[in-house]
Parts: structure tokens; C-alpha cells; sequence
């Protein structure tokens, strides 16, 4: 019975480290107060999230392996502290989707993101040279239709590029990864 008291501890173990790992050192573990000092340019959605932009990616899935990469289209406009950011994607495999965003700038440099396939609103926050927004999506039917959790955060690279890193959870398990850039469209 003592060597199997032995391989539980040690299983107990090993599950409170990868846990305290995730809750305190990983992606999900950072907060917009994080970076409020850091870089020499403050993230400004209505000036850096403006216009024609080009947003080209990877979809990694639950193991790791690219699953998807694509190329977006995004159109935003502002209106005061209204924004409506318009994407359209194109897929590897040929599919197209459409996302508008509808965006509101609060107090603070607080941010409201709401979309016809996220659950309730995202909320979202500024701070330096970054933006984080959290929101529940729901994928299309033909993808099972599952809501997922959404933790999206936006870096601001020196030369005005938006490097894009979302993780997108069910039950808390990550089952897929995007990265992306965003940067102006060349309009000349």
C-alpha cells in the first residue's frame, strides 16, 4: 500500500505545479496592469485599430499543430468612442468568415467588444503598449456550435505591427491558439 501512497502524493503534486505554473506564470496569468509601464508607445485602439488593416495567422489546435492558417480583411471606423471593426477571413481551406465587432471605449481605458457570435459582452482593457479583452465565443454549427472562453491580448510592436495572441478554453482546457499580426493596409 506505501507505493501507492507514494505515486498519488507525487501525481498531487505534479497537478499543484502545472496548476500554480498556468495560474501564475502563463499566458493567463498576465493582467493589462502588467505592461502599464512598458514599451515607449501606449496601445491606442481608435488611432493603432483604424482603417483598412491586413491581419494574416495561425489556428493552433489542443496538441499544438497549426489546424488552420488565414488571411483577414479588417475594415474599423470610429465614431467618438463607437468603433465598428468589420473582418473578413479567408481560410486555408477556403471558407470565408464575417465578424463585426461593435466597440466601445470607456473610463479608464476600459473597452466593451460585442459580436453576433460572442456570448454577452467581452470586456477588455488598455494598458501600454497592450489590450486585453475576455469574451465567450460561440463557434458555427458546423463546428459543434461549442462556447468557448477567450482570452485575447494585442501587442503593440515598435513599428506600429499589433501582434495578436489568443488561447480559447472549454471547461478550462485549452483547445485552440491563434496567432496573428495586424498592420496597416499598404493603400498606395
Amino acid at each position: 500500500m506505501e507505493p501507492l501512497f507514494y505515486v498519488l502524493i507525487g501525481a498531487l503534486l505534479a497537478l499543484g505545479i502545472g496548476l500554480l505554473k498556468r495560474r501564475f506564470f502563463g499566458f493567463l496569468a498576465q493582467k493589462p496592469e502588467d505592461y502599464a509601464d512598458y514599451g515607449p508607445e501606449a496601445f491606442d485602439l481608435k488611432r493603432h485599430l483604424d482603417g483598412p488593416l491586413l491581419c494574416e495567422g495561425v489556428i493552433y489546435g489542443p496538441m499544438g499543430r497549426i489546424t488552420s492558417c488565414f488571411v483577414g480583411d479588417f475594415d474599423v471606423t470610429w465614431e467618438g468612442n463607437s468603433g465598428v471593426m468589420a473582418e473578413t477571413f479567408r481560410y486555408d481551406n477556403g471558407e470565408v468568415q464575417r465578424r463585426e465587432w461593435r466597440l466601445t471605449l470607456e473610463d479608464g481605458g476600459a473597452i466593451r467588444a460585442q459580436a453576433d457570435d460572442v456570448v454577452g459582452d467581452g470586456r477588455g482593457q488598455q494598458s501600454g503598449p497592450t489590450v486585453q479583452l475576455r469574451y465567450r465565443i460561440r463557434l458555427p454549427e458546423e463546428s459543434g456550435g461549442h462556447v468557448l472562453s477567450t482570452v485575447d491580448w494585442m501587442y503593440l510592436a515598435p513599428n506600429g505591427t499589433i501582434v495578436n495572441r489568443s488561447q480559447f478554453r472549454k471547461y478550462g482546457i485549452k483547445v485552440a491558439e491563434l496567432v496573428a499580426t495586424m498592420r496597416r493596409k499598404d493603400t498606395t
